[in-house]
């Protein structure tokens, strides 16, 4: 029960952070200003790496624990589909987000920008998914 206590935990989180980033933090990169875009993208990465990154690992550990031993009254499938969603945020984030925040170290870049934000609801919908996976598991546990 701790394991998944700790991966809704790290999924609620990050589905949090990224409602936040998606609606909120990268529609603002437009408004920076080209003069200011550098330093202002570099101390974004860093700060939100500094945040995402613990979160997104023990959401990654506790989503393979969690299908390698679900826990009882759960099907198997459902704990590999949360680690099928986790995997999905990683390979987004590093397919498709990272390339996008490298081309905008350099500029403000307008079609880097819009293609981080629009290929963010892919991480986004993953996030939102495994988050409510794990709030059905735990009130499928709860009730018993």
């Amino acid at each position: 029960m701790l394991t998944l206590l700790f991966n809704l935990t790290m999924a609620l989180l990050m589905t949090g952070v990224i409602w936040f980033v998606q609606v909120v933090h990268y529609p603002l990169f437009a408004g920076i200003g080209e003069e200011r875009f550098v330093a202002y993208q570099a101390t974004h990465a860093r700060s939100t790496t500094f945040v995402v990154a613990p979160l997104m690992t023990i959401e990654l550990v506790t989503s393979g624990l969690m299908a390698i031993d679900p826990p009882a009254a759960i099907a198997p499938w459902a704990m590999w589909l949360g680690l099928g969603l986790t995997g999905v945020t990683w390979l987004a984030t590093g397919l498709l987000s990272v390339p996008m925040h490298t081309r905008l170290e350099v500029a403000f870049d307008h079609d880097a920008w819009h293609r981080l934000v629009m290929t963010n609801w892919v991480r986004t919908a993953a996030w939102t998914a495994h988050s409510a996976l794990l709030l059905v598991v735990m009130a499928v546990l709860l009730e018993r």
